[in-house]
Order: structure tokens, then sequence, then C-alpha cells
């Protein structure tokens, strides 16, 4: 194959998925001000995050599957049509649900990699296929690294929210207009049969209602019927799918295919990938917001310093993703994942020992980027080879999608600890708060080296 063929591929794709990664760090930095903007409450505020999370739940596999089946460059302008609406619509919202209508229609934002990877799986060899892979996941890390660095700034130079909402829609519309370009080349291998609406419905509607009850649980409380209502149904509705997935002969999702030793350990782990990177985001930021002498820890750094000190660990993180295609070749995909939680594990070991000084603190944070990074960029590698090759994109998404239920289980688990484990004289969450979310990761991490174990080497 020459290499004009995947130069001219991956080139676009790498736009996409830097849009994905840009669009979704920027909006998160901007939550205070959009808050502020709309007159609306924190508690409320918070459902701008999970209406996009609750949209992506049923999005990115149904867009994953009808990918494989009518084409990847053809659900990549579907989805990137949607986000530049939805961007629009944030943009002139007056009112949170207008608002919330536009970040619903952003729910295909996370389709955009596997729909991305289903095209490389197409057109590219393996040793192809694993370096591009590599290159869209560190382009995903780069992006939002570079949303949420500049998010914020942006805002208080141009004196307001809405002036970075109307350069995500510039952002969304030029996406939308180069995915129109001939320059990407359809898919060339279709799968066959048709799709799986039910299947759609059941799996959208589990992980909405677990998804959604895990954001209303630290607002109405865990005690809530709503929220109890929803984890008891939620596991239901997931039955119900496996159930249908595995009475149908054409499933949305080949569960049967997903419990295969070659990649059930991997998605395993992306759960515990979205714990440890999603979910570790907020206590990061916490603890160098928290000042010592209030609190008797942290580090009491200002809201811009703040940013800077994630932002390199994040850069590490894409540097790694980059690499992992050559060390994954050198030792094997495999080793390569075990090494990479090995890294993240000891990272939450040496934040947790030398907690108290800033350069060893960070040092173990910088440790955890270079392991996350290499996760990141191999679990959906060993995720798409071993998957059949016309359901690489739907594979992909349910990837994704674990991932993101771990981010929010984690979010949630974290909320509770903070309220659980206060200090009596500031109300403040207690240092062992942090060292139990540390220890909690690290943990994780560990039981993901040897999990990963299970899997064949490649």
């Amino acid at each position: 194959m020459s290499v004009s063929v995947p130069s001219a591929l991956i080139g676009p794709l790498l736009v996409f998925v830097l849009l994905d990664g840009f669009i979704q760090g920027s909006v998160v930095s901007l939550l205070p001000v959009i808050r502020d903007a709309l007159h609306t409450t924190t508690g409320q505020a918070m459902w701008i995050t999970a209406a996009q999370f609750l949209s992506a739940a049923v999005c990115v596999p149904a867009f994953g599957r009808l990918g494989d089946l009518y084409g990847h460059r053809r659900m990549l302008r579907v989805a990137l049509g949607s986000i530049t609406l939805g961007s629009v619509l944030c943009a002139l919202a007056p009112t949170l649900a207008l608002f919330l209508t536009g970040r619903v229609l952003l729910g295909p934002l996370s389709a955009l990699l596997p729909l991305s990877v289903g095209l490389v799986r197409d057109r590219l060899d393996t040793p192809g296929s694993r370096r591009a892979i590599s290159l869209l996941a560190a382009a995903l890390i780069l992006g939002a690294t570079a949303g949420t660095a500049t998010a914020g700034p942006l805002a208080s130079v141009a004196g307001g929210g809405r002036t970075v909402l109307w350069n995500l829609v510039v952002l969304a519309g030029a996406g939308f207009v180069l995915a129109l370009t001939p320059r990407i080349a359809e898919t060339g291998r279709l799968a066959s049969g048709r799709m799986d609406w039910k299947g759609a419905v059941l799996l959208g509607l589990g992980l909405t209602l677990l998804l959604g009850s895990i954001a209303q649980g630290t607002t109405r409380g865990w005690g809530s019927p709503l929220v109890v209502g929803g984890l008891l149904l939620a596991p239901m509705a997931l039955g119900l799918w496996v159930r249908s997935s595995l009475r149908t002969s054409e499933p949305l999702v080949d569960v049967r295919a997903m419990a295969r030793r070659a990649i059930a350990p991997a998605f395993a782990c992306g759960f515990t990938a979205g714990v440890v990177i999603l979910g570790g985001q907020g206590i990061t930021v916490a603890f160098l917001d928290a000042a010592p002498e209030k609190a008797g820890y942290g580090f009491g750094l200002p809201h811009w310093q703040i940013g800077l000190w994630i932002a390199v660990p994040a850069l590490i993180s894409f540097l790694a993703a980059g690499a992992s295609a050559s060390v994954g070749h050198r030792l094997g995909y495999r080793t390569m994942l075990a090494l990479a939680f090995l890294l993240v594990g000891a990272g939450f070991g040496v934040q947790i020992v030398g907690h108290a000084v800033m350069a060893t603190w960070y040092g173990g944070h910088l440790l955890s980027g270079v392991g996350v990074g290499l996760a990141v960029s191999g679990l959906p590698t060993v995720i798409t080879e071993g998957s059949p090759q016309d359901r690489a994109a739907a594979s992909t998404a349910v990837y994704y999608n674990l991932k993101t239920a771990g981010g929010s289980v984690a979010g949630a688990a974290a909320a509770a600890v903070f309220s659980g484990l206060l200090t009596q004289s500031t109300h403040q969450p207690s240092l062992t708060a942090y060292l139990l979310l540390w220890s909690v990761c690290g943990v994780l991490a560990l039981a993901s080296a040897a999990l990963i174990h299970l899997t064949p080497h490649t």
C-alpha cells in the first residue's frame, strides 16, 4: 500500500478526533461560565455534561453499527452535521433547556473515534492500522488537553463564554465541510445484515438509566426514589439487551464475541481506564486547589496554574499514545498494556506516599500519565483486532461507552467519599478521602495489569 493513501485517509480523521477532544474539553472548562450566563444553579448545570453522556450512550453503539452496515464515512457526515447543529444551539441558547437540547445533539461526538477506527481497519493492513489507531488516540488526548487549557483563558479575555461557543461552531462547521470532500473514501467492505434497533433501544435505555442515575445521585441523594429506581431498572434493561442479542442473528453488538478471551479482558480494563482517567481528573483538580493552611493538605494553586499543571501529564499521555504502536510492536500489546497499568498503579502509589511534597506527588502524576497514554491507545487496538472485521466500529463503540461508564461511576463514588469523609473543623474532605480514592484507583490499575494477561499474546 502506498504511503499517500494512508496519509490522505488519516489526516482528516485526525482532524475529526482532535475536534472531538477539543469541544468536550472546552465545554467542561466553561461550566461555571455557562452556569452564570444561563442564570442556573450548580446542580442544574451538572446536566450540561450529563446530557451529552446520556446522548452518547445511545448514539455511540448505534452510529458504530450503522457505520459498519452503511459506511463509516456516511455516518461521520451525519455525526458532524448533528454536532454542528448542536453547537449552534448551544451558542444561541438563552435558556438551560435549549442549551441541553444542543448538548443532546452533540452526543455523536463520542462516535467520531469509533467511526474513524472502522475506516482505518477497512483501509489499512495490521501494522498500518495499529499506527493509525495510536495516532487517533493521541489526537483525542491532545484535543481534550488543548480545549481544557485554552477555553477558560479565552473566555476571560473575550469577556464571556459565548465567544468560545461560537468558535466551537466554526470548528464543527469546518469539520463537517471537510467530511463532505472526496478526500475520504467510503468503507469498501460493508457488513451484511440489518440494524438491530431493538438492541439499540435496550442498550441505550440501560446505559441511560445507569449513567443518569449516577449523575443525579450526588444532587438528589442516593436514597431518592428516582435514583434508586434507575439503578434497579438499569441492570434489568441491560439484561434484556443481552438476552435479545443472544437470540438475534444480527445483534447490534456481538455479545458472544465480546465474551471471548481475545477481547473480554480489554473491555473490563476499558471500564477501569474510565475510572482512573475520567474519574481521577476531578480528584486531582481538588487536591491542587486545596489550601494547606485551611485543609491541612494540597498545594493551594490558583485556577490558571491548575490547568497548566494538568496539561503537562496530558501531553506526556499524548506522546506515549503516539509511541504505543512502536512499543506494542517490540513488546507485544499484552505486555505493553500490562506495563501501562503497572505504571498507572505505581504512579498512584507515589502520590499516596509523597502527597505532602509537590515534586514527589507530581512525579507520581507524570508516571501515571505515561501509563494512561499507552493504555488508551493500546486497548482499542486489541479490541479492534479481536473483533470481526465487519464489527470493528461497533466493538470500539462499546469500549468507549464502558470507559464513559467507568468515569461516571468514579465521579459519583468520589462525590460520595468527599461528602462522607469530612474534616470536622473545616467541613472539607479529609486527607483520608483522597488517600482512599487514590488507593482504589491504584488497586484497580494493578488488577487490570493482571487481567490483561488473559488475552492472547499479540
